[in-house]
């Protein structure tokens, strides 16, 4: 009787594992994936892409859509320009931050700036493939023939104030960032989906300038 309860148990937690990240099936050989995404990472000098981003707030029926374009370059240099519906531009350049919002500038730290540190630290884990090393989170890597989905649940005090868990899914032939999606705790969800991608292109170091 323990071992049919033991067998029935193992098929449930296995499909409840599955039907959440439908299409996917947990990674048969985590060693080897990581591997390779710290291969291809390494090769992966700078990022151009264009962004969609949609923003469901739990108050709101309706999403809010942004578009804009993206790049990143080693080492930890990220600059998001937003041009629809709204002008909004976010640089990060290593422990620096500048945000234009409108006429509106401001320049902060993230040695100072917890929120922005941590903001900072997602997005950049994500392009250099550092997310699976990073200890604020627990991780799970499930598959598909295309893509690999990566689950990242908080387990630092920081993080959990913030979110529920981040899932980012990454491209099988270059592995390159093809969507990333927050879910906070209080309900509301993020989804920044990456089209366009170049990788390893010539993007000047005065993109990402913060006088």
């Amino acid at each position: 009787m323990n071992r049919i309860i033991l067998t029935v148990g193992i098929l449930i937690a296995s499909f409840s594992l599955q039907a959440q990240y439908p299409g996917y099936s947990p990674v048969s050989d985590l060693a080897k994936f990581k591997t390779e995404f710290s291969a291809a990472a390494q090769r992966t000098n700078t990022i151009k892409a264009d962004f969609i981003q949609d923003k469901n707030l739990s108050m709101l029926s309706e999403k809010i859509t942004s578009k804009g374009n993206f790049w990143f370059k080693k080492d930890s240099r990220v600059r998001m320009e937003y041009n629809q519906p709204f002008k909004y531009l976010m640089i990060l350049n290593k422990d620096k931050v500048y945000v234009k919002d409108g006429a509106k500038e401001s320049r902060v730290s993230t040695r100072s700036n917890k929120m922005f540190q941590q903001i900072n630290k997602i997005m950049v884990d994500c392009m250099q493939g550092t997310m699976l090393s990073n200890t604020d989170f627990k991780t799970r890597v499930f598959d598909s023939k295309n893509s690999a989905l990566v689950e990242l649940v908080p387990v630092s005090k920081g993080m959990k104030e913030m979110f529920k868990s981040i899932v980012v899914v990454v491209d099988r032939k270059d592995f390159s960032v093809s969507s990333i999606q927050m879910l906070e705790l209080s309900g509301d969800n993020t989804i920044m989906r990456f089209t366009n991608k170049e990788l390893n292109v010539s993007i000047p170091d005065t993109l990402f300038d913060i006088k």
